[in-house]
């Protein structure tokens, strides 16, 4: 007879506790330290549970720390942080999840013996029984510190009613929302209609996006495998907002096409899909480790590209010197248009980063710019919401560039800035995106 094991499940509440720590002590995406936590729970609700707890906790990490100031005198020292992780996670179960009082604290006490501090069951058990009768003073508190009630760094808070006003407040809600699952349709494999169809059968309800014609925005998300054809390459799951840059780039077959810093490369995909399958494109990635995904995701869709691991502002390094008549650049930015999706940016992200990126942006304009045939069109895109990687480096670039020509973006989507088009966080259910057009003269 065999022997059963003994040896207990993964919990995904622990997991969670250890996903946030490793974002917040190591520095690690969520979009890295997540999936590997996944891959030891069956899918499902263990999943589930794992990934509204990890969301959650970085979500609104700036409120959950602020309760955990005020309701520790003592702190915790910085080797003991996963007390302060799990802690907050009783509290959140308690406060956001509305959890039972006695599941949430029981949860949490039993939770510090398999976390490896036994110790820490009777300082859970009393932060979180003390919490409950100061839940009025933790509102209290809320209200008063911006911090607290946005769920927001306080950096991040300037700069945003800095640059936004009045629209701010829908940013900050925008940020702290969950993002819709939308999906886009590879046109040269179904259509909307059709695929729409097959979700119906399938019991899973969508409508067709407002501004992206190959999307479709589920009324719940689903697991992806649960998506009819998707191994098979019928569907993706990308934005809106982001799908809107294939029809700006509007690449055809005839066109020789670039697509700089290209992971995780559904824009890459789509701009194949919309020019019928085919398509003379180079893909650019300069992390091998995020190429390789370009190259799973074209596996999956059955297409194929040219991919180079380099770095798009070194041409001279890869560029064979043949000019491309279609130049994406989907630049490195401070993602502050996706913190919905990566909450994880609030707690990773510096003010002092924004410099820094917008000279890489303008690095990147400058060495890719030889590279676009006259007469072509460059497309540059940002998932940041920070006037400085957007207007204000087009702004510099054309001032610098006679050969340079703004091709104005008409449409209802976003709004209109001094140079390109901005979409915020939220409108039209879509993430924050920008996105410029250039025209490089002819001799």
């Amino acid at each position: 007879m065999a022997k059963r094991s003994t040896a207990r499940p993964p919990d995904p509440r622990a997991l969670a506790v250890e996903v946030v720590d490793s974002v917040r002590r190591q520095g690690r995406s969520l979009s890295q330290a997540l999936p590997r936590a996944e891959r030891q729970l069956a899918a499902g609700p263990p999943r589930a549970l794992l990934r509204e707890r990890a969301y959650g906790l970085l979500r609104y990490a700036p409120r959950l720390d602020a309760w955990l100031d005020a309701l520790v005198t003592q702190p915790l020292r910085a080797r003991d942080a996963p007390v302060a992780r799990l802690i907050q996670l009783g509290l959140y179960e308690l406060f956001f999840l509305r959890t039972p009082d006695y599941a949430a604290v029981n949860e949490a006490v039993a939770l510090a013996g398999r976390l490896g501090r036994p110790w820490a069951a009777r300082l859970v058990n009393g932060v979180l029984r003390n919490a409950q009768r100061r839940e009025a003073e933790l509102t209290a508190l809320t209200a008063r510190v911006d911090s607290a009630r946005l769920a927001h760094p306080d950096w991040l808070i300037e700069r945003i009613r800095g640059d936004w006003g009045d629209a701010a407040e829908a940013v900050f809600a925008a940020n702290n929302a969950r993002a819709p699952m939308t999906l886009r349709i590879n046109r040269a494999k179904t259509d909307i209609e059709t695929y729409a169809a097959m979700l119906r059968t399938e019991g899973i309800g969508a409508k067709a996006g407002r501004h992206a014609p190959d999307s479709l925005v589920l009324a719940q998300p689903v697991d992806v495998e649960a998506l009819p054809g998707f191994r098979a390459g019928w569907v993706s799951v990308q934005d809106e907002a982001a799908q809107l840059a294939a029809g700006l780039v509007a690449a055809s077959p005839a066109h020789r096409v670039l697509d700089a810093c290209a992971a995780p490369g559904g824009k890459t995909a789509h701009l194949i899909e919309r020019a019928g399958g085919t398509l003379d494109i180079t893909a650019v990635e300069i992390e091998p480790d995020r190429l390789a995904r370009v190259d799973d995701t074209l596996r999956r869709l059955d297409l194929s590209a040219h991919l180079l691991a380099a770095d798009a502002g070194m041409p001279r390094d890869w560029w064979d010197g043949r000019a491309y008549d279609r130049i994406l650049l989907d630049a490195p930015c401070s993602a502050t248009g996706v913190i919905r999706r990566h909450p994880d940016i609030k707690l990773l992200r510096r003010a002092s980063d924004i410099a820094g990126l917008a000279e890489r942006q303008q690095a990147l304009l400058e060495a890719l710019w030889p590279l676009l045939a006259q007469g072509g069109r460059l497309v540059y895109a940002t998932c940041s919401i920070v006037p400085d990687e957007n207007q204000r480096v087009i702004e510099h670039f054309m001032r610098n560039h006679a050969d340079a020509t703004e091709w104005p973006i008409v449409a209802d989507w976003g709004r209109a800035m001094t140079h390109g088009r901005q979409i915020l966080p939220g409108e039209d259910g879509m993430d924050g995106f920008y996105y410029a057009c250039l025209l490089k003269a002819p001799t």
